[in-house]
């Protein structure tokens, strides 16, 4: 026994080691790589503070390739966490961050500021408009979604129940940005599109540390529920006997993915398929349902995953970007067609 849990422990530190080499690896080369070549001599030359031969050089590593690899790198361990949690609490292979309707409030934010406000909303005597403007609609709009979801998980016991109440929250409010859709200009409805795609610059420098807090605030709340979860994934009888308060952690567990969903989705935009994907590529490689494990390997792969995203998405080069959202399911597709038809067979 000793010897299987000794073999167990260093081929989980060899898949974190691994992880955490291919992030360093995948993080540089999206330093390197972007729409306008830098000698990778001046790159590092920039990043360790030293004058650059070109100041635009300087401005792009700056502003625009460092703070969209961190946002990247924060995003895809965000939506993996949530994913990972709430495919644990409501025992469901196929639930995601959006499965509870957060990312289509963050839609009709954005849809409202895009679409019926033209990208400019009045307040008072002021105008709003711009990333400011957006970022603010689409994380109101999703933090409603998420407390709307707590007042019914505050009354409902089955989690069932309140996985199809989040299902319906999402079908409205997705009604709604369709409607939105059909009485807008062709200007909005192609703004609206865009912010769709997602992409990972929409934190300026600027930006980055308010996103980062967010962020971490929200993992740190996800790290601390993984007894918890653990004790989930024997069944709700089996925790309340271990003295867990279901509705506590079922609250807690809910306002971290409302807020790591909230935050990733208002700067970025809908990421699909990482939140789902990413738990089942984590577990395969581990082979064990532990989150005392499985947590961090999620959160190392959601980051791994989304800064290969990222590099992929520059492959156009001075073209212009990829949208993410058409790189996302190339990954993430076959990995639920694979747990999907591995679990029939466990079935048949």
């Amino acid at each position: 026994m000793k010897r299987i849990n000794r073999h167990f422990k260093s081929s989980t530190f060899n898949f974190q080691f691994a992880l955490c080499l291919g992030i360093a690896v995948l993080f540089i080369a999206n330093l390197l790589y972007g729409s306008v070549k830098i000698p990778a001599g001046e790159v590092f030359t920039i990043l360790f503070g030293g004058e650059s031969t070109h100041a635009s050089w300087s401005y792009i590593i700056w502003e625009s390739r460092l703070p969209q690899t961190l946002t990247a790198l924060l995003t895809g361990a965000a939506l993996a966490a949530s994913g990972l949690m709430l495919q644990t609490a409501f025992n469901n292979p196929l639930a995601g961050p959006d499965i509870l309707g957060i990312n289509s409030g963050a839609g009709l934010g954005a849809a409202i500021v895009l679409l019926l406000f033209g990208g400019i909303v009045p307040a008072g005597s002021l105008l709003f408009g711009g990333s400011l403007a957006l970022v603010a609609a689409a994380f109101i709009g999703a933090l409603s979604v998420t407390l709307l979801i707590l007042v019914f998980a505050s009354r409902l016991r089955s989690n069932s129940m309140l996985l199809i109440i989040g299902m319906m929250v999402g079908y409205v409010v997705s009604s709604i940005v369709s409607l939105l859709n059909f009485f807008s200009t062709a200007e909005g409805v192609q703004s609206y599109m865009m912010w769709g795609m997602g992409n990972f610059g929409g934190v300026s420098r600027a930006q980055l540390p308010l996103f980062s807090i967010l962020i971490l605030i929200g993992l740190a709340i996800a790290i601390s529920l993984v007894k918890p979860l653990n004790a989930l994934l024997l069944g709700d009888r089996y925790a309340r006997n271990l003295g867990i308060d279901i509705r506590r952690i079922r609250t807690l567990l809910l306002l971290a993915t409302g807020l790591l969903v909230a935050v990733t989705t208002a700067y970025c935009g809908p990421i699909n398929f990482i939140g789902l994907a990413v738990p089942h590529i984590a577990r395969l490689m581990l082979g064990t349902g532990n989150h005392r494990t499985l947590m961090p390997a999620t959160l190392l792969t959601g980051g791994l995953i989304a800064l290969l995203c990222n590099l992929i998405s520059g492959l156009p080069g001075d073209q212009g970007l990829l949208p993410l959202n058409a790189i996302t399911p190339i990954i993430g597709a076959p990995v639920i067609i694979y747990v999907i038809m591995s679990r029939r067979k466990g079935l048949s």
